[in-house]
């Protein structure tokens, strides 16, 4: 949704901006390409995805400034560059497709590799430590709450029955055998985003998204976020309504935004994208 997430920055040329989440540099790019005294501070959480994302924007390297770090380092990402506050702030949610087709980085099973998901290598557990050493209720539990998979109890009873399972492609062929397919969806699908979610605490990121961001953004800069599924949706909707009606902000979007039936026939996967954003007071 790059049209869009340009649309509702309502980018001026001498802004200053924060790309929360810079993955391979095309959302950072394309605000670049539209400044020209004001620059980009390009933050994500993965070290690789970033010097790709340095190498697909070195054409307007001056108006870009990147940070490693999480959401919670935001506040930290700005103060190094000598700014407290933003002309607009945007936080694309979805993984990128380097990180689901690159078979080490674990985090699809298009492709077998080692049990990792983590978004920043360098720190925490990975998704082969819950595997195998996750209690299968709690399993379940975590499936069923971040993947929304029904299945959940079945599928973590296979888990706990096939360990030690080390690979993607290993998980993936017990999950298969132990629920059937329903539809066109790949019956690993759920628990894969399930476990990717739960080894980067992506709820608690999300929520120190929206606790931060306010104060970020200066009276009357934008806040964009692109969700990819409902119960980040919900919690984007829900904070955007609570500034509203605090008086901090005016919802831009009345209704979720998605994409143009173009962007989805050339994209599948950006099918399940929501646009919303607010303008601070």
């Amino acid at each position: 949704m790059l049209a869009e997430s340009l649309e509702y920055l309502a980018i001026r040329w001498d802004g200053i901006y924060l790309d929360a989440t810079a993955g391979l540099g095309g959302h950072t790019g394309a605000i670049a390409q539209r400044l020209t005294s004001g620059f980009v501070v390009a933050n994500d959480r993965d070290t690789d995805s970033l010097e790709i994302a340095k190498r697909n924007t070195a054409e307007w390297v001056e108006r870009i400034r990147f940070h490693h770090g999480s959401f919670g380092d935001l506040k930290a990402a700005l103060a190094e560059n000598g700014v407290n506050k933003v002309d607009g702030l945007l936080a694309d949610l979805g993984v990128s497709r380097y990180q689901l087709t690159e078979g080490e980085r674990g985090f699809s099973f298009m492709a077998d590799g080692p049990l990792d998901m983590r978004m920043d290598r360098s720190q925490g557990e990975t998704a082969d430590d819950l595997i195998n050493f996750t209690p299968e209720q709690q399993l379940a539990d975590l499936i069923y709450r971040f993947g929304e998979e029904r299945r959940s109890r079945r599928i973590a009873r296979a888990i706990v029955r096939a360990r030690p399972i080390h690979s993607t492609g290993h998980l993936a062929r017990v999950i298969e055998a132990a629920v059937p397919r329903t539809n066109k969806l790949h019956p690993a699908t759920q628990s894969f985003m399930a476990l990717r979610m739960a080894v980067n605490d992506e709820q608690g990121e999300l929520d120190r998204l929206l606790a931060a961001a306010p104060d970020l953004v200066k009276s009357g800069g934008r806040i964009v976020i692109i969700s990819f599924m409902s119960l980040e949706d919900r919690k984007v909707k829900q904070s955007f309504q609570a500034l509203a009606r605090a008086g901090r902000a005016s919802i831009l979007t009345k209704h979720v935004v998605r994409p143009s039936p173009e962007e989805m026939n050339n994209n599948p996967p950006s099918r399940s994208a929501k646009l919303r954003a607010v303008e601070m007071k």
